[in-house]
């Protein structure tokens, strides 16, 4: 192994201000780690897709960086350490488990243009269509780039007390807010990261506002951190038109720190926010997961937040992200007289590690009830404001329809989850009429139903119903199949009430097989059978095959996405 592998020696400031003829990099070649440097001539960006490298070399790799730290004691005073088997001893909060529904701030400069999500990255990509809008609106990314971008993400009209209460009434009891994405721009005062936005753009430290304001209405807050990937996302800013007027002319990606002279970025260096040029096949530089431990960290320090949740495969960057895991958790132990409430997201988790955080699933749903506490989260469009979806016809738009939420919602909980869902901001700091029209239809429904949500558990199955949904992430869009004779459970924590989620409203007579005297469940005798939301007599028969059921006529909520039984035992 090469001597100066996974030595640290200098910051990222220092790596990101060399010249690039004297960096070196480091590649796994056939099991070994070999030095490489950059070559111009033979350059490519890293796929948009790319995988880290598999773990074949000795002490392990993930996520291309050492799982071994070569920096003792990074994962602060406490009982957790950097090891899975020690991140094994966590237990999910009991706030957590009772919270169910949470609402996301998925906000960075990416949202200036309003083209949706990924737009760092694609506006210098020439097949992409923000890429063209880029030419048309700002003009080539060789003169006006993402860095000009940050600069306008002004957040000019935001009323985060107004946002905060109207997510609020919608039923959210966790504030997730956006960190920073892959595009490296931090949305707090950040120490380790000076394009920021404290210093740049809105000149607020947005994180910390969010945090203070949820935390007066009585919401978890949460943050999210998707900047492990720069590394490898960010490196088309590096290239240059193949075709037209700027042909070979270098996107604003090549500018350095002495460029800035006399320039409204004068004393930024743009290597830190883009991330220095490299080899395809190079591993992050250690400066670069150093960076990325200490913007982590600070994050963590300065707000507290109750829950961490990371873009990425397990802990993100090797050593870095396993000792912000064990950080996280010894800070909460701290912050909390000795017992852990934080909650740390991270995907693609097995099931041998699913006791040490809590697995998210984008997009996504899971098929069964889990043994622990899941994490769904979806977005009601893209993850980054996309005005085209508000300029579709129709109430909601493009949008996710609040009945879509509602029932994902359910499914969600009904199988030990959590749910969060992402509202995207326009650059001012607001969002747009036909959010909010999704925001009500949810608030109208939560707040006759929410009793069957909050501080409930699994019953014993998770539903029934002819209908089923696409377990694993990116298959969420399956929820949209489910209808009214699809039923789901609930209980109250002693066990003594199970909630009947019917998604939509049936007008006939309709029966519910689980809760039949002889059914395999074995529910147990019901004593007493009430309509959320309605005072009025249901109609209802507990016999051997089924417990048969009927609404009232003359009631229907306005809106009618589920109706909810409550279901009293003897």
């Amino acid at each position: 192994m090469p001597s100066g592998f996974n030595q640290f020696t200098q910051d990222y400031a220092q790596f990101c201000a060399q010249p690039p003829e004297k960096r070196v990099f480091y590649k796994v070649s056939d099991g070994k780690i070999i030095e490489e440097r950059l070559d111009d001539s033979t350059w490519q960006p890293s796929a948009w897709n790319y995988n880290p490298v598999a773990q074949s070399v000795a002490g392990g790799l993930w996520g291309d960086v050492p799982l071994n730290s070569p920096i003792p004691d990074l994962a602060g005073d406490g009982p957790f350490k950097p090891t899975w088997d020690s991140l094994l001893e966590y237990e999910a909060p009991d706030w957590y488990q009772d919270a169910k529904f949470g609402i996301w701030a998925h906000w960075s400069p990416q949202c200036v243009a309003e083209a949706g999500d990924w737009y760092a990255r694609n506006m210098y990509i020439e097949d992409q269509r923000q890429y063209k809008y880029q030419l048309e609106h700002f003009g080539p990314p060789s003169r006006f780039g993402y860095k000009d971008l940050c600069a306008q993400w002004t957040l000019l009209n935001w009323d985060p007390d107004e946002l905060i209460a109207r997510y609020k009434n919608a039923g959210a009891k966790i504030f997730v807010a956006l960190a920073n994405h892959h595009d490296s721009f931090d949305a707090w005062n950040s120490k380790h990261q000076p394009w920021n936005a404290a210093a740049i753009g809105p000149h607020r430290d947005v994180i910390g506002t969010w945090a203070a304001t949820a935390r007066k209405q009585g919401l978890r807050f949460g943050v999210t951190v998707h900047q492990a990937r720069n590394w490898w996302w960010f490196q088309p800013s590096h290239g240059a038109d193949t075709s037209g007027p700027n042909a070979g002319v270098p996107y604003d990606g090549h500018l350095t720190l002495a460029e800035g002279k006399d320039q409204w970025w004068q004393g930024l260096d743009p290597q830190r926010l883009y991330g220095v040029k490299h080899p395809a096949s190079a591993l992050p530089d250690i400066s670069y997961v150093k960076n990325f431990y200490d913007r982590t960290r600070d994050l963590i320090d300065q707000h507290n937040p109750d829950l961490l949740y990371f873009d990425d495969s397990l802990l993100p960057l090797g050593w870095a992200g396993m000792n912000i895991g064990a950080y996280f958790y010894n800070h909460s132990l701290r912050q909390h007289g000795g017992k852990v409430e934080a909650v740390l997201n991270v995907k693609d988790v097995p099931d041998r590690l699913a006791k040490a955080v809590v697995a998210d699933y984008e997009r996504g749903l899971t098929g069964e009830i889990m043994k622990y506490p899941w994490q769904s989260e979806t977005c009601i469009g893209a993850w980054h404001y996309l005005r085209s979806l508000h300029e579709k016809p129709g109430m909601y738009g493009g949008y996710l329809p609040p009945r879509d939420v509602i029932h994902w919602l359910i499914d969600t909980v009904s199988k030990n989850g959590t749910f969060i869902l992402d509202v995207p901001g326009r650059p001012d700091g607001t969002i747009d009429s036909k959010e909010i029209a999704v925001l009500d239809g949810i608030t109208a429904w939560i707040r006759i139903n929410g009793e069957a949500i909050y501080e409930t558990r699994p019953w014993k199955i998770y539903g029934e119903g002819p209908n089923s949904i696409k377990a694993g992430s990116f298959q969420g869009g399956s929820i949209s199949k489910l209808g009214e004779k699809d039923i789901r459970f609930t209980r109250n924590k002693s066990g003594t009430v199970i909630y009947t989620l019917v998604l939509g409203w049936p007008t006939e007579s309709f029966t519910v097989q689980s809760l039949a005297l002889s059914a395999a469940t074995r529910p147990g005798r019901v004593a007493k059978l009430e309509l959320l939301g309605s005072d009025q007599t249901v109609r209802w028969n507990q016999q051997a095959d089924a417990l048969r059921v009927e609404l009232p006529k003359l009631y229907r909520p306005a809106v009618d996405y589920a109706a909810v039984l409550k279901v009293t035992l003897a």
